[in-house]
């Protein structure tokens, strides 16, 4: 009977100092330990890896409705190294569009956020690979290099 006791306590008590020790996360801390557990490369690494002609496959994890945004402009590079999957169905539909779990992968999005989130999930997958670019889009825009939109190829400029 006091072992049934004292076991009974001991669950309640680890219990206890589970959910105390128990932390709500934000979104912005799911992104950041994402972007820490997979890396950033930067829009320069980026553009100096699709310069040299390295075999890096660039994923945009955007929503289709997104894509009227612009995109990183594939024209001078190898179309094959660019892929599209939508975040939500990016779990379903990877294996057949990505199927080298060795693949060197940088994810993008708008901001960079989902980038991580995707990049982590991939690593999580299998793909031992998978980075995602600083800044997404909007930092790739920012660091000057042409987005590729239905007007052709844009370069941001800042005013004077």
């Amino acid at each position: 009977m006091k072992n049934g006791i004292k076991t009974a306590l001991l669950a309640l008590m680890l219990v206890a100092t589970t959910q105390l020790m128990a932390k709500d996360l934000t979104k912005m801390d799911l992104i950041n330990k994402a972007k820490k557990e997979v890396g950033e490369v930067t829009p320069k690494q980026l553009k100096t890896m699709l310069n040299d002609g390295e075999d890096v496959i660039v994923l945009d994890v955007r929503e289709s409705e997104q894509h009227s945004e612009g995109s990183i402009p594939f024209d001078d590079f190898n179309k094959e190294n660019f892929r599209a999957v939508t975040r939500g169905n990016l779990e379903w539909k990877i294996n057949k569009i990505i199927p080298d779990k060795d693949a060197k992968i940088v994810t993008y999005c708008r901001r960079g956020g989902r980038g991580a989130l995707a990049a982590e999930v991939l690593r999580e997958m299998g793909y031992k690979n998978a980075t995602t670019l600083k800044g997404g889009l909007k930092g790739w825009a920012k660091a000057g290099y042409p987005v590729k939109t239905g007007l052709g190829e844009v370069v941001l400029t800042k005013e004077k």
